[in-house]
């Protein structure tokens, strides 16, 4: 492992000096690749999937790491939609000069090596590769074993990219080792790795922040809320917290506590089994009183990511209870409130503390690439270095760089 992170440090020096247009090749010729081998990448995902039903994986489970003809496109669109993007690397951040003359910039430069702990999702590798690659850092991918084949049939076709474009295979490194042992390992790469980013969920976050010694922006765990308020148009509500629940709920921004003031509840609240067809409803008492279908709701409930068909509803006095709630079991990850009063908007904006806070549209807009920024390497829960979606930006740092004429400090 350690000499895959020494190939990966040669190669992010590479990186950085090579230019923007070399880079893009190699983004462009690899989202080719992948397009013209989906049937390559395909056959090993369906070993990966096999073998994973056979171990009694979950349906969400399944669902993150299975990929057809759509998603294996997704994945090459994604590379050239990276590849067109801004090059972020020597854009200059700030400048002025002293009274003395010196010329001081703030010039944006890579981090260097990153790596990634990630856990079923194969896409991941792809996006991952391409937003590192484009913002000109070497990659080091630890996947977990249930996707090993379909890694492995990515990166190659990755590698084989970086060759046609002149680049090291080594910018690109997959540790094919994936035993906890070899896990905790990789968190502990000083020297090698710069920043590491894990995707997955709460035992990884848990792992990262026991064992690693090397920085870390935590992707952390998304238990989202949406408040209904009183002035919410119920219609526009009803529309959204379907779409926040049930369009893809194995996923990190997917609705998983529903909040409906006490005022609009009897309007709202019986309509909720209809418009969330197969979906496991967990409540308080008032809830349950306006639908006898749900079950009742403890307080594990409320804090739990379920990342499934199982959502628990409250009712809450006001928005200062809404606000006290998910101040109590979020996750920092996003908020939403759907209401027509503007004090209410602008309160729950300023007073909600999460990397992103939603007005009357879906959590699940809270994405990189709905974002504008690309496929994303993560959503960050911290709010040091990065927040929110990480895209290029948050894949680079700044350097100082200060210019003289022969001036020493006196």
């Amino acid at each position: 492992m350690r000499e895959l992170g020494a190939a990966a440090r040669r190669a992010s020096r590479v990186l950085a000096r090579a230019s923007s247009a070399v880079r893009d090749e190699a983004l462009l010729r690899s989202a080719d690749l992948v397009e013209q081998a989906s049937d390559r990448i395909l056959a090993a995902n369906h070993t990966d999937v096999a073998a994973a039903e056979a171990g009694g994986a979950g349906g969400t489970a399944l669902d993150r790491l299975r990929l057809d003809e759509s998603r294996v496109g997704a994945m090459a669109a994604g590379l050239r939609q990276v590849a067109a993007l801004a090059d972020p690397v020597g854009e200059v951040v700030g400048g002025w000069v002293r009274p003395n003359g010196l010329r001081i910039t703030q010039v944006r430069v890579p981090l260097g090596v990153v790596g990634i702990v990630y856990e079923n999702r194969p896409n991941v590798t792809c996006d991952a590769a391409g937003l590192c690659l484009k913002s000109g850092n070497a990659v080091l991918l630890r996947g977990s074993s249930s996707s090993l084949a379909s890694n492995r049939a990515i990166v190659a076709l990755l590698h084989e990219g970086l060759d046609k474009a002149g680049l090291p295979a080594g910018a690109v490194g997959l540790v094919e080792e994936t035993s906890r042992e070899s896990a905790v390992e990789f968190m502990r790469l000083d020297g090698l790795i710069d920043c590491l980013i894990p995707r997955g969920g709460p035992s990884l976050v848990s792992a990262v922040r026991e064992h690693a010694t090397v920085p870390y922006i935590l992707d952390g765990a998304g238990n989202c809320h949406l408040y209904v308020d009183a002035a919410a148009d119920l219609a526009m509500a009803g529309s959204i917290v379907a779409n926040a629940k049930m369009q893809r709920p194995g996923v990190c921004n997917a609705l998983e506590t529903l909040l409906v003031h006490r005022a609009v509840a009897a309007d709202f609240l019986p309509g909720l089994p209809g418009l969330l067809g197969g979906v496991e409803l967990l409540g308080d008492a008032a809830t349950r009183r306006l639908v006898p279908t749900a079950s009742p709701a403890d307080e594990e409930a409320y804090a739990t990511e379920f990342l499934g068909p199982t959502l628990a509803v409250a009712v809450v006095d006001d928005i200062d209870a809404a606000i006290e709630h998910i101040s109590r079991y979020g996750t920092g990850h996003s908020e939403a409130i759907i209401t027509r009063d503007l004090n209410a908007a602008n309160r729950f904006t300023t007073e909600v503390d999460a990397a992103a806070v939603v007005v009357n549209t879906s959590t699940r807009f809270v994405d990189g690439e709905q974002f504008g920024l690309g496929a994303e390497i993560g959503i960050s829960t911290q709010k040091l270095h990065a927040r929110g979606p990480m895209g290029l930006e948050a894949l680079t740092c700044v350097k100082y760089v200060v210019q003289g004429d022969g001036q020493v400090r006196s």
